[in-house]
């Protein structure tokens, strides 16, 4: 894997959504490097992309009520445990779960594997509401998938709360995630 600064120079053999996504961050002007690999499913392959961008990747989970009339897209360090009744007291939201595949693509456009904050461009309707664990807020940088598993992104986190969720008109909420057992 090799690092780049910004966007693939051809978008050949890529995802309009990916191609959005680059669009989208070069017209704020966010700047960020980009590495490319394999389908990254698994913390294990996050690990390894990790060491590349210099930056801990974020796991980012996509949460539903059991009604699913309320969607969450949670950002954790990606070494943190999940604890579903720790959030859910947080957020006052009873019985937390991941929500279908089918809901993540029709709310941010991306498929397993690839949830990312940058999905958020693509929720026009503001139903996906961001909470970012209080511990990813604190690194200069955050590192995430362009709406696709077979590339990630190094960009400042301010960049992302100062610039990029403003521009898609999602403000977020800060939780505070012990993850011990």
């Amino acid at each position: 894997m090799e690092l780049f600064e910004g966007r693939p120079l051809n978008a050949e053999g890529r995802l309009e959504r990916e191609i959005r996504t680059y669009d989208f961050l070069d017209r704020l002007g966010i700047r960020y490097q980009r590495t490319d690999h394999e389908r990254a499913d698994n913390m294990e392959a996050c690990n390894e992309i990790d060491a590349v961008l210099g930056v801990l990747i974020c796991k980012n989970l996509f949460l539903c009520n059991r009604q699913k009339t309320a969607f969450y897209l949670l950002m954790m360090p990606g070494d943190k445990k999940f604890k579903t009744k720790e959030l859910s007291a947080q957020i006052h939201s009873a019985r937390l779960s991941f929500a279908d595949a089918e809901d993540m693509l029709r709310y941010l456009d991306i498929e397993p594997g690839a949830v990312s904050v940058m999905g958020l461009m693509n929720d026009h309707g503001h139903a996906v509401r961001l909470l970012i664990d209080e511990d990813v807020l604190k690194e200069e940088y955050v590192g995430c998938h362009p709406c696709v598993c077979t590339s990630s992104l190094k960009m400042r986190t301010r960049d992302v709360t100062e610039v990029f969720l403003p521009a898609v008109g999602h403000p977020w909420e800060t939780v505070h995630l012990v993850g011990e057992d």
